[in-house]
């Protein structure tokens, strides 16, 4: 009998930052608000004016600093479309930051406990066990 063996599909890697997106999506928006200045500490008045077709260009302070995101910017200006682009940049300029973000959101337990939430907290340890594995 001829028995066909099969490899196992292998997973499709967890496209972090659209788990991101759909996190801040669903997110009231105070937490939306935390999550963004979280993920903007990395970025220089260049990339503010550049990622995500300038959506966050508007923060650029008049001398620079750290942006910040205003609650009326979450509420009426920032898509999630714009925050996954953000975290495109940021997976790829400083990972560090997207993988302490469940830490930084620690204070809402009920959101990282949301569907979204948790993906994205198991495609964050996934992702940084795979950049940790030596190849």
């Amino acid at each position: 009998m001829n028995v066909m063996h099969s490899t196992p599909p292998v997973p499709a890697e967890p496209d972090v930052p659209q788990l991101v997106a759909a996190l801040y999506d669903e997110a009231p928006a105070s937490q939306r608000q935390r999550l963004l200045n979280h993920l903007l500490r990395p970025l220089g008045p260049l990339a503010l004016a550049a990622v995500a077709a300038g959506a966050f260009a508007s923060l650029l302070p008049e001398r620079w600093s750290v942006a910040q995101v205003r609650l009326e910017d979450v509420l009426f200006r920032i898509r999630p479309d714009h925050v996954a682009d953000l975290a495109r940049y940021v997976e790829q300029k400083a990972p560090e930051m997207l993988w302490c973000l469940p830490d930084a959101l620690a204070a809402s337990p009920l959101l990282m406990g949301t569907l979204s939430g948790a993906l994205l907290l198991a495609a964050l340890r996934h992702s940084r066990r795979r950049r940790n594995t030596p190849r």
